[in-house]
């Protein structure tokens, strides 16, 4: 893990150098503001590699030195043999699954704080949507859209508002204002220079309402484009924003159900990498330690190559997030199966 961070401090402070001078801070407040939380976050994505090569380089010297062999021919059992390492690697899923949850999106906070603001500027990127600077289009409840456009998110304040209600698929209720801000004092947004039209089957009226105060259902922290947001949640909280904007009817939610999966999957990864490392590890071979780590490397790569691919098709297409991302542990969950069984015993 040390040497992994080095080379990859190493590589990111190279590539953001300009951006580090930029941005006028000391060498300590950088480590404080970003290195601090972008080193958790290195470590929770190559955590099961980690564990994988560890496993293999000192079970391939166990193997090399026939320590292996010694054991199983003193009559211990080859699934007696593999224990230490089934509960090697249930602790170490349980340590991933914990950081997952709650102590990597706290580490990524810090991380995306910093690039949002010295980086890649607010937000993590543009807020342009359709070619409208900051606007918003939300469900509110199963008949209620709301639209908001050019949304100030610093003085909470939109400069035009629409809200429409539908029923048996016909415009019933519909709302413009000039403008839209939020009152702090009563929890409500205020809509000022409203025209209210009221649609029945025999006629339309309108009214005209200098000042309204309306509930919307959603508080201005919840008016952000955040392209961090993912990362910087808690389970918990992640899980009750995707089903918030499920009621809401928001598009494009694939990338934090995929994340929230990705979450609880990952940590059954180290202990699946950790079996097979082992069996793979536990046979003596001319070509030793090398042999292994290639064979080792090249099934994580495969690994890491199934499980992006996987991602892409559910974040982009319409595969389902927790099967894209449980289908990579499922294949290998059949090829650890068949490693344990070829292997000599």
């Amino acid at each position: 893990m040390l040497l992994f961070t080095v080379i990859a401090v190493a590589i990111d402070s190279s590539e953001k150098t300009d951006d580090f001078v930029k941005s006028g801070l000391s060498t300590k407040q950088i480590i404080n503001q970003y290195y601090v939380g972008f080193v958790p976050y290195i470590w929770g994505i190559l955590y099961p590699l980690f564990v994988f090569i560890a496993v293999i380089f000192f079970t391939s010297k166990m193997a090399l030195r026939s320590e292996v062999i010694a054991i199983l021919a003193s009559g211990i059992s080859f699934n007696r043999w593999l224990r230490p390492y089934l509960i090697g690697g249930i602790v170490f899923a349980i340590v991933l699954w914990f950081a997952n949850r709650y102590g990597i999106p706290k580490a990524n906070e810090i991380r995306s704080t910093f690039e949002a603001t010295y980086i890649n500027g607010p937000g993590g990127g543009s807020n342009n949507m359709n070619g409208c600077w900051n606007c918003y289009y939300k469900r509110i409840d199963t008949n209620t859209f709301v639209g908001l456009r050019n949304y100030d998110t610093a003085r909470k304040m939109s400069s035009a508002v629409f809200l429409d209600r539908v029923q048996n698929g016909k415009v019933v209720y519909n709302l413009r204002a000039e403008s839209m801000q939020w009152d702090s004092a009563h929890k409500k947004w205020q809509l000022n220079n409203v025209v209210e039209r009221k649609v029945d089957s025999v006629r339309e009226n309108v009214t005209t309402i200098p000042k309204m105060l309306l509930d919307l259902k959603f508080t201005p922290r919840e008016l952000r484009k955040d392209e961090y947001l993912k990362d910087k949640l808690n389970t918990p909280d992640l899980v009750q924003y995707i089903k918030a904007e499920d009621l809401r009817g928001t598009e494009g939610l694939n990338t934090l159900k995929v994340e929230r999966y990705r979450r609880s999957a990952t940590p059954f990864t180290v202990l699946l990498l950790t079996l097979i490392g082992a069996v793979i590890a536990g046979r003596k071979t001319r070509g030793g330690s090398g042999l292994h780590l290639a064979v080792g490397i090249g099934i994580a790569a495969i690994f890491i190559l199934a499980d992006r691919f996987s991602t892409v098709f559910s974040i982009k297409g319409n595969l389902p997030p927790i099967i894209a991302v449980w289908i990579p542990n499922f294949v290998f969950l059949f090829v650890a199966f068949y490693l344990y069984k070829k292997a000599p015993k």
